[in-house]
């Protein structure tokens, strides 16, 4: 194995509720596009920029059990393979989610190191990226463990800080001793930071040995140690996931690396990072990375501005008409619409929660719901009947299931559907319809190479996701 042999650590959680309504718990932001013209996702990007980094390999992914669907699809879309996608039961910061993936890392490789990455932030200057990662090797194969500070071009104070031992020098990628970190801070210490030159944005981007963190995270955290060692262990593969044994994890502390092993450690180096980086924590981040129009806007999907300036418009569906604005934030999806004064958009998160409390569905749920078969969309609804589309991927197949609550009538708009119900099973094309009976064993799937669009009318007593009986899955979700 190469000395410089490196698997990429990409974390995949969180919600993503600072960019509602286009980001949710049932798609966050990390599944999403959001830098103008670039067609990937966040998450697909996050690979993609250091694939030219020489000796990469194929990453592992960590996220939880609802996403693992999207992960798997979109690392096939660029026609990458992981390593392996753990699957988390509960969040439990990073430290754990690192430690899960040197100990897994271990059973690949004999020593690998590991780059550590968040899924959901930008970085705009790539060739940079890579020029500082190749410095942080240099540190990491001699037993260091590196981080990256973003060199601050503001007082924020919804970023932690990282302090060095010296100031950086301009135009210099040197590594330094880490001599504390800061949570986020005050304005008024914000301020002094950025005057300070050893004082840099705590990116979350981590370089080192996997054998040296594991040793540093038994050393200082033994409980994070000790509680992924054990939920790694017995036969929980399923398809392409390792499920993590729940009743161990769930023991593990909530705890990032940050407190667990690099506020403790002797071995940490931090490099400086000037390379375009955002997380794209607000809806006014994505407004300064964007392409912008001569008057400063934004101008995403069907929108019609006039002596409009400054502002973020998207429209998902609808048309959006906006006449003599400035500084707002107007995002358009089919079920939820946001208008924000542009500064104040870190407090959408806040709208989340209330939504989250009155259990509203907007706040969680998208009307297009992502399945491992395909997706489908509420059209339209009401207390005892609903409309939904449904596309179902050239040779994928839904579960053998029963609902007892409601009946089925599936009309096929486009494609070639097999359809069983009750050991009867029917070939329907084009503008011809079948009916679910209530209480039928039924399946449908797509034998064609195009994918199968259906209009779906259920009606009953009771329409909830959650009255699926399940028979039989392609894809481990038996009930």
């Amino acid at each position: 194995m190469s000395k410089n042999t490196i698997i990429p650590v990409i974390l995949c959680g969180g919600s993503g509720t600072r960019l509602w309504p286009l980001s949710r718990r049932s798609y966050p932001k990390q599944f999403l596009s959001l830098n103008g013209d670039k067609k990937l996702s966040l998450l697909q990007q996050t690979y993609e920029r250091i694939r030219k980094l020489n000796g990469v390999n194929e990453p592992i992914l960590i996220c939880n059990e609802e996403h693992r669907f999207l992960v798997a699809e979109q690392m096939r879309e660029i026609n990458i393979v992981p390593k392996s996608i753990l699957l988390e039961p509960i969040g439990r910061n990073t430290a754990p989610a690192i430690a899960l993936a040197a100990l897994k890392s271990l059973e690949i490789e004999q020593d690998p190191t590991l780059l550590i990455l968040s899924s959901d932030h930008i970085i705009m200057n790539e060739d940079n990226f890579i020029d500082v990662i190749k410095s942080g090797l240099n540190y990491a194969n001699n037993g260091r463990l590196v981080t990256f500070g973003i060199l601050p071009t503001s007082p924020e104070t919804g970023y932690g800080y990282i302090k060095s031992t010296e100031p950086f020098k301009e135009n210099c990628i040197n590594g330094l001793s880490i001599e504390s970190f800061i949570e986020k801070p005050k304005l008024e210490s914000a301020t002094k930071f950025i005057q300070d030159k050893k004082f840099t944005w705590n990116s979350g981007i981590f370089l080192f040995k996997a054998k040296i963190i594991l040793k540093e995270i038994e050393r200082f955290c033994p409980k994070v140690f000790n509680s992924c060692k054990k939920s790694l262990q017995g036969d929980l593969l399923d398809l392409d996931f390792q499920r993590l044994n729940e009743n161990y994890f769930t023991n593990c502390p909530d705890v990032s690396i940050d407190v667990a092993v690099m506020e403790k450690t002797k071995l940490g180096t931090v490099l400086p990072l000037d390379v375009g980086w955002s997380d794209v924590g607000s809806w006014e981040s994505v407004w300064k990375i964007s392409k912008k129009d001569e008057n400063g806007n934004v101008i995403e999907g069907n929108i019609l501005a006039k002596d409009t300036s400054n502002c973020f418009l998207k429209s998902n569906k609808r048309l959006v008409a906006a006449i003599g604005i400035k500084d707002l934030v107007i995002v358009e999806t089919s079920d939820a619409i946001l208008i924000s004064d542009k500064r104040k958009t870190q407090e959408v998160k806040n709208i989340v929660s209330k939504l989250k409390d009155k259990e509203i569905p907007e706040g969680l749920e998208h009307k297009k719901i992502y399945r491992p078969w395909g997706f489908y969309e509420s059209v339209v609804e009401d207390s005892r009947w609903q409309v939904k589309l449904i596309s179902v991927k050239p040779g994928a197949k839904l579960s053998l299931q029963r609902h007892h609550h409601r009946s089925e009538h599936w009309i096929v708009v486009s494609g070639t559907a097999n359809i069983e119900v009750n050991d009867k099973e029917i070939t329907l094309y084009e503008n011809q319809s079948s009916h679910i009976p209530l209480g039928s064993k039924h399946r449908l799937s797509n034998p064609g190479k195009i994918p199968l669009i259906l209009i779906e009318v259920q009606s009953g007593s009771y329409l909830g996701e959650d009255d699926i009986e399940r028979f039989e899955d392609n894809y481990g979700r038996i009930s």
